[in-house]
């Protein structure tokens, strides 16, 4: 049912002259599934508090509520056909009233960030109804209103839906590619990390949420589901910062669906901040991120790096370093040139990595892990505190291309999970002593020793001397033939 549902969807917009892209299809439908997420969510609480013979206070006015403008109901329970808007109404009620409403949100909780009243804000000072069509808006939202929030099978369901959306986002091109990093490389990843309930973790470039979300479901699944256990996961565990508009929203919707409530997830320009600045209560147990690919800062954003470069990934780098706690652990995909990169900067942030952290484990992936980019990746496993005395390498070798049609699966990585608990010398995998690295370049980038060994070119002289024997041998065949007859 839900998956037709987002079909339908989809194949709505696809009508509206202001939706043209995947990127538009998963702006504008996050915008309607938050307020019937939040209808839900609120009839819940409102249902509780009356059990409890307590009045619930509404987030939102009357007015604004799902069930007044979005799909009134009769007394039968039924959609309200006479105090249903549609076509320019809807627009006209959607545009003028209801996005400046909820808008004000933001300036109005502007003290309590971490608020589900401040991220309503947030989500709607940020973005604007593409929908031109009220008729077409009235189809979203008649689709919509058909989808459950409330049950935990009901809410897995729609994450993975929501989940397939944004992998389609990111295969359609442009920039979406930024949003997604595939599932099976961020759950290995969490897997190696390992996190416990009670750690913080935290994801600087968020994105649509994918690491914070995976990291959910790894604690859910292997946690005691006590009271408190749950109230840690939903309020004191995950945390994420995220400068684009669009990835701000899917990112905030993601985790609703995977079933936090109000996301600790600001929208803000992380590498803005001072490195210099964060003190010990900014600092987290766990990073796991995957920073944009190719960036370019300005002077004034790189001054606030001890490491001033332009790249934007190595200043998220020292943002990650900077932000661990002692002892904290930290997953990061970094595009492969980080490893051997000759400027001045990537050899200062190399060296810095490995005297301040133990890089214990490089992650090797081939180019067609990303799709739609064919930039080869690795991953950087390290602990805040001492300094890297040997690294173990894993070279990811599939028997296929990875593309969009051969994605990477959860199997492909299970040796690596498995192996990196003991870090042995393999054919795909190696040992190197801090000590063998140059120290004046600290290059990264070393050659797999175990690699089997190919057969060597044979010399000219040598390919010659086969031709003759080969020539002699047939000659001799074809005269004992001619004593034959």
């Amino acid at each position: 049912m839900f998956e037709q549902t987002f079909t339908n969807i989809d194949n709505s917009l696809w009508k509206d002259a202001g939706c043209d892209s995947e990127l538009d299809y998963i702006e504008q439908t996050s915008w309607v599934l938050f307020l019937k997420y939040l209808n839900d969510l609120e009839q819940e609480k409102a249902d509780e508090a009356e059990l409890q013979g307590q009045e619930y206070e509404y987030i939102l006015d009357e007015k604004y509520r799902w069930h007044t403008w979005a799909y009134p109901l009769n007394d039968a329970g039924e959609l309200d056909h006479n105090a249903t808007k549609t076509g320019d109404d809807l627009i006209d009620f959607v545009d003028g009233e209801l996005f400046p409403y909820l808008k004000k949100f933001r300036q109005e909780h502007i003290d309590n960030p971490q608020t589900i009243e401040y991220k309503i804000g947030e989500i709607f000072s940020e973005l604007k109804n593409k929908i031109q069509s009220g008729y077409v808006l009235r189809d979203v939202i008649d689709e919509v209103n058909n989808l459950p929030f409330l049950s935990a099978k009901d809410k897995h369901e729609l994450s993975h839906l929501y989940e397939t959306k944004i992998k389609n986002m990111g295969n359609a091109g442009r920039n979406g590619g930024q949003y997604y990093t595939p599932r099976p490389l961020i759950r290995a990843m969490i897997k190696v990390i390992d996190p416990e309930v009670g750690e913080t973790i935290y994801d600087p470039a968020v994105g649509s949420a994918g690491f914070l979300c995976e990291a959910y479901d790894y604690l859910y699944d292997k946690m005691e589901k006590s009271t408190e256990n749950l109230n840690t996961l939903q309020k004191e565990t995950f945390f994420g910062k995220e400068k684009k508009n669009l990835a701000y929203i899917i990112g905030i919707m993601n985790m609703i669906l995977h079933g936090v409530e109000a996301p600790n997830i600001l929208h803000t320009n992380t590498l803005a901040e001072d490195i210099r600045n964060i003190q010990e209560k900014d600092r987290h147990d766990i990073i796991l991120a995957n920073p944009p690919f190719g960036g370019k800062e300005r002077k004034e954003v790189q001054q606030n790096f001890d490491i001033q470069t332009s790249e934007t990934a190595f200043l998220f780098l020292q943002h990650f370093i900077k932000s661990l706690k002692a002892g904290g652990r930290a997953a990061i995909v970094i595009k492969n040139t980080f490893l051997s990169n000759t400027d001045n900067a990537s050899i200062a942030l190399r060296k810095h990595l490995l005297d301040t952290c133990n890089l214990h484990t490089i992650l090797d992936m081939p180019g067609g892990t990303f799709l739609g980019a064919g930039v080869k990746t690795v991953v950087l496993f390290f602990e805040k505190g001492e300094s890297t005395k040997s690294i173990w390498y894993y070279q990811f070798t599939p028997e296929r291309n990875l593309g969009k049609t051969n994605p990477l699966n959860d199997d492909d990585l299970a040796e690596f999970v498995e192996l990196q608990k003991k870090k042995p010398e393999t054919e795909q995998s190696w040992n190197l002593k801090v000590t063998d690295i140059p120290e004046d370049t600290a290059d990264l980038s070393a050659k797999n020793p175990n690699t089997p060994d190919e057969e060597p070119l044979r010399s000219p002289e040598e390919i010659l001397a086969e031709m003759e024997m080969l020539d002699e041998e047939t000659q001799s065949l074809m005269q004992s033939i001619r004593e034959l007859v």
